[in-house]
């Protein structure tokens, strides 16, 4: 037997925009906000570190709504 149509949501959304990919890559910028945050060279990356560690935080929230 043939298996099932895919869904609307599927057809629509491409395989990169799915929810398992961009929670990754939120995760990968919550990271780089936190190692940011935590290293002592550059005033620079201590200054945008919130701001992208808050930015991660939003697509985490925002990307976990995707379908998958």
């Amino acid at each position: 037997m043939n298996s099932p149509m895919p869904t609307h949501a599927q057809r629509r959304w491409p395989r990169w925009l799915r929810r398992g990919p961009m929670e990754i890559a939120a995760c990968v910028v919550i990271t780089a906000g936190l190692v940011m945050m935590l290293q002592p060279l550059a005033m620079v990356l201590y200054t945008w570190s919130f701001v992208t560690t808050l930015f991660g935080t939003l697509l985490f929230m925002v990307v976990s709504k995707f379908p998958e």
